[in-house]
């Protein structure tokens, strides 16, 4: 046979293989007894990537097993908090907006009363992706053209101020931006003219838009 193997049979015509032991073959290992400086060495941790950002191998038996695990895999991962500067940044941008006209008068926002939510970057094998959930409310004041405090409404001058709300919106997601009108002094207003004012305030809308578009493309160039 080739390679020195030799067939083998017995009586009950079973054919088995045994190789012959050949001068160029490697050893065959032999047993150590562990030291006691092998036993104190802590073990190696089941890790990928580099010591700087290792991720730890998760447990089956983790709820979030198949997650972690992608992530276990990818190598490298890495994740930066940006709440911090987002907050800031989108508070800053929302009190920038300008006044707008209307033939009642104009409205203006007064300031940012809420503004609630996460950032965040996060780096697998080198490539940044970036994220970040947030809701804020408005508070808007509306002036005559004459600048008394007040919008005209059927001839008449009435203090109106009042919320614009924005429920909880991601990245990507600004298309589909909502937004809710809520008047502070409405006990004066007939139905028809509080119906007026939300329209007219739901224009702030798309400003609203533009400056987190420029947030999000800010936050992609961190």
């Amino acid at each position: 046979m080739e390679g020195g193997d030799l067939v083998k049979k017995q009586q009950t015509s079973y054919t088995y293989w045994v190789r012959d032991t050949r001068e160029d073959a490697a050893p065959l290992p032999v047993p150590r007894k562990l030291t006691a400086d092998d036993i104190s060495k802590p073990a190696q941790p089941n890790t990928l990537g580099s010591v700087w950002n290792q991720v730890p191998c998760p447990s089956p038996s983790d709820p979030s097993f198949h997650h972690k695990f992608v992530i276990f895999l990818a190598g490298t991962w890495e994740e930066k908090n940006l709440n911090t500067w987002a907050s800031d940044r989108i508070k800053e941008l929302l009190k920038s907006l300008d006044s707008l006209e209307f033939s009642n008068g104009k409205a203006y926002i007064e300031g940012v009363s809420k503004c609630s939510g996460d950032a965040f970057l996060v780096t697998v094998r080198n490539k940044k992706r970036v994220g970040y959930t947030y809701e804020f409310s408005l508070k808007f004041k509306a002036l005559s053209g004459y600048g008394t405090g007040e919008w005209q409404i059927q001839n008449e001058c009435k203090k109106i101020k009042g919320h614009l709300d924005i429920p909880e919106f991601s990245f990507g997601e600004l298309e589909d931006l909502e937004m809710t009108v809520s008047l502070s002094e409405e006990k004066d207003l007939g139905a028809v003219a509080k119906s007026q004012i939300c329209t007219a305030m739901r224009s702030f809308l798309v400003p609203i838009r533009e400056k987190l578009h420029k947030f999000e493309q800010e936050l992609k160039e961190r």
